[in-house]
C-alpha cells in the first residue's frame, strides 16, 4: 500500500478535535438514544444485529481499547479477552454503555496522547486509540438512530475529522477488511469535498495501492468527485449512504466510484 506517513500536516489542517472529551459526549448521546428503546430491534445498517448487539459491540470496543491503553502495548495483542462486566439482563445495557465511557476516561487519564504505542493504523501513539474509539462510538450511535428512524446529527468538525481518520487508516485495514487490497488503479484519483466547510481529500489509486494526497487537495484535478456535508460524507465512507443518495453530489468516473465503494468497506 502507498505510504501515508506524510499525512500529519493534512490531519492537523482538518480540525483539532479533543477525542477523549468527544468519546464521553458521543457515548452519552448513544446512551440517550437506546435507553428505553426496544433492544431487540434490528439494525439495518449492521445486517443481522439488534440494538442490543450494537450496544454490546460499542461498549466492548471501549473496554478493549482501554485495556490496550493501560498496557501501553508495543506489539499486536495476542488475545482479546476482556472482563466486559456485561449485565445479565439487557435492561442494564444502557447503564453499562455509560460505564464503559467511564472506563475509557480512566484509561485516558493514565496515559499521555503522545505516548508511543503499537496501533494497527498510521499513527503509532496512544492518541490513535482515542481517535478510533471516538469514531467507533459515533458511527454506532448513528446506526442506533437509523434503526429507530432518526436522522443522525453530528458536530461538523468531528465529522470532518472522522473522514480524515477513515481515509488515512484505510490502507492499513486489509488484515480485517481484505477487500481493501483491491483498491488499486492506473493512477486514478477521487476527491471528497465538504459542502458545509472547506475541507477536501484526494485519494490516489496506483497499481501498488492507494493513499491520500497531501498537496492542495481542494484544487487538485480528480477523476471523480463526491460532495456533501461532513456528516453525510462520513456516513457515505462507512457504507451508511450510497454515493447516489440525494444528499450527495457526484461527478466523474462512475466505474472508479463503484470500484472504490465496492471495496472500501471498513
Amino acid at each position: 500500500m502507498m505510504k501515508t506517513s506524510d499525512h500529519t500536516d493534512h490531519a492537523s489542517a482538518v480540525t483539532a478535535v479533543d477525542h477523549r472529551t468527544a468519546v464521553a459526549a458521543e457515548t452519552a448521546r448513544f446512551v440517550a438514544v437506546v435507553r428505553g428503546a426496544d433492544l431487540a430491534a434490528q439494525v439495518p445498517s449492521c445486517p443481522g444485529w439488534t440494538l442490543a448487539d450494537l450496544v454490546k459491540h460499542a461498549g466492548s470496543v471501549q473496554r478493549w481499547f482501554s485495556v490496550l491503553l493501560r498496557a501501553r502495548i508495543q506489539e499486536p495483542p495476542r488475545t482479546r479477552e476482556v472482563d466486559l462486566r456485561l449485565p445479565d439482563h439487557e435492561d442494564g445495557y444502557a447503564d453499562w454503555l455509560a460505564e464503559s465511557a467511564t472506563v475509557a476516561a480512566e484509561a485516558f487519564a493514565g496515559i499521555e496522547p503522545n505516548q508511543p504505542m503499537w496501533a494497527w493504523g498510521a499513527d503509532q501513539h496512544a492518541r490513535f486509540w482515542a481517535r478510533r474509539m471516538l469514531f467507533e462510538t459515533l458511527l454506532h450511535r448513528a446506526d442506533a438512530e437509523l434503526a429507530l428512524g432518526l436522522r443522525p446529527a453530528m458536530d461538523r468538525l468531528v465529522a470532518a475529522d472522522g473522514i480524515d481518520e477513515f481515509l488515512v487508516n484505510l490502507p492499513f485495514a486489509t488484515f480485517f477488511a481484505p477487500e481493501v487490497a483491491k483498491l488499486r488503479g492506473p493512477d486514478r484519483t477521487i476527491r471528497f469535498r465538504t459542502t458545509d466547510g472547506d475541507e477536501a481529500w484526494v485519494v490516489r489509486l496506483r497499481p501498488d495501492g492507494f493513499g491520500l494526497e497531501t498537496a492542495h487537495p481542494a484544487e487538485a484535478p480528480a477523476d471523480a468527485t463526491v460532495q456533501g456535508t461532513a456528516a453525510d460524507l462520513l456516513l457515505l465512507l462507512y457504507g451508511r449512504l450510497p454515493y447516489e443518495a440525494d444528499v450527495l453530489a457526484h461527478e466523474g468516473d462512475e466505474d472508479l466510484l463503484a470500484h472504490w465503494f465496492a471495496n472500501s468497506a471498513f
